[in-house]
């Protein structure tokens, strides 16, 4: 069981990618749909679960402070790496730092949803189960979301492609990794609640200015709405 849905999860992150790839020309919205789908995630999926996961030892003020403070390490990381791009000859033929960065953020991310399929089938089949759909449902834009940070400074389709193909390989490491320990539920949701600080910075920061500057138009806002909706009905659908 375990096994067939690590492989689901590569070949959902890998779609997303592809999509991204084959329709670079309309990347304006393609980088509106994932700014609502990286702030959807955050907001709906994410935060919620880290509030859930930690709730026997830390309240939601602590949950939320861990949020921010992954909003502040996001914005100093960018901070940095544009700072750094300033000074370095622009390579055409690899992604910027900036775009490194995100593809960081973004393969943890993964790697952290594993986890969490992981650990939910330490709990039951059930609930096993109902955190992959829904860990499934958003794979898909997490590979367009890393696609698009690669592409967006500049990297190669090449690089793209191999951050992709990481991407897509993280949440299945990650479900296998719980086979030998066991993380406490308190821990799990400090982390995805540093994770969804991440998102929210990437989406509301990057990807939204982004998408305005190339294609200024009422199309690329409702991409954007269109992006927080599938998201959200999705994870609801999934009951997540």
């Amino acid at each position: 069981m375990i096994i067939l849905i690590c492989i689901a999860t590569f070949v959902s992150t890998l779609l997303g990618g592809l999509l991204a790839l084959r329709f670079h020309s309309k990347l304006y919205l393609i980088l509106g749909f994932s700014a609502g789908a990286v702030i959807g995630v955050a907001f709906f999926d994410l935060l919620p679960t880290a509030i859930e996961l930690a709730a026997k030892t830390y309240g939601i003020r602590e949950v939320t402070s861990m949020a921010g403070l992954g909003f502040v390490i996001y914005l100093l990381l960018d901070r940095l790496a544009f700072h750094f791009n300033q000074h370095k000859i622009n390579d055409n033929a690899s992604a910027g730092l900036r775009g490194k960065i995100a593809a960081i953020c973004l393969t943890l991310h993964s790697f952290l949803d594993g986890m969490a399929i992981g650990l939910a089938f330490h709990i039951s089949l059930a609930i096993g189960s109902l955190v992959a759909v829904a860990v499934l449902v958003h794979d898909f834009a997490d590979g367009i979301n890393t696609t698009n940070v690669i592409l967006k400074e500049n990297g190669s389709r090449r690089n793209a492609f191999k951050w992709l193909i990481t991407n897509a390989i993280a949440p299945l490491l990650g479900t296998l990794s719980t086979l030998f320990y066991k993380l406490p539920a308190e821990n799990l949701g400090l982390l995805l609640a540093l994770i969804s600080g991440f998102f929210l910075y990437i989406g509301a920061s990057d990807f939204l200015p982004e998408s305005k500057a190339r294609h200024p138009k009422l199309i690329t806002l409702f991409m954007t709405i269109l992006g927080i909706l599938t998201l959200y009905t999705a994870i609801r659908i999934a009951g997540a």
